[in-house]
């Protein structure tokens, strides 16, 4: 996974971390959450980087593209950040579009 998607999603979790909070997150143990991804959605973890203290992880469902973003803090709970569907791996990096800021 390319380091640039692990910088995005580490700045992603850092910028809606206080807003998320306040929409109460749905945490669990990490066992439990872990199990619940793999088991129940068919989803492998593609991606993991440390934020702070936390470890953040995207795991993908190859068959169906949909995705989830944890977040495990150190007192062995996880949170689920974010989830879609379509996810796409990209192998090369893609040149930025729009206009330059």
């Amino acid at each position: 996974m390319p380091a640039r998607l692990l910088s995005l999603c580490a700045a992603l979790f850092l910028l809606t971390a206080a807003p998320a909070a306040a929409q109460q997150m749905q945490c669990g143990e990490r066992d439990r959450v872990i199990a619940l991804l793999t088991e129940r959605l068919q989803q492998a973890v593609r991606a993991r980087g440390i934020a702070g203290r936390a470890v953040m992880e995207l795991h993908v469902a190859p068959e169906s593209g949909d995705w989830t973003i944890t977040v495990s803090l150190p007192n062995g709970m996880t949170c689920l950040l974010a989830n879609g569907k379509g996810f796409e791996p990209v192998e090369s990096a893609q040149p930025a579009r729009g206009t330059p800021v």
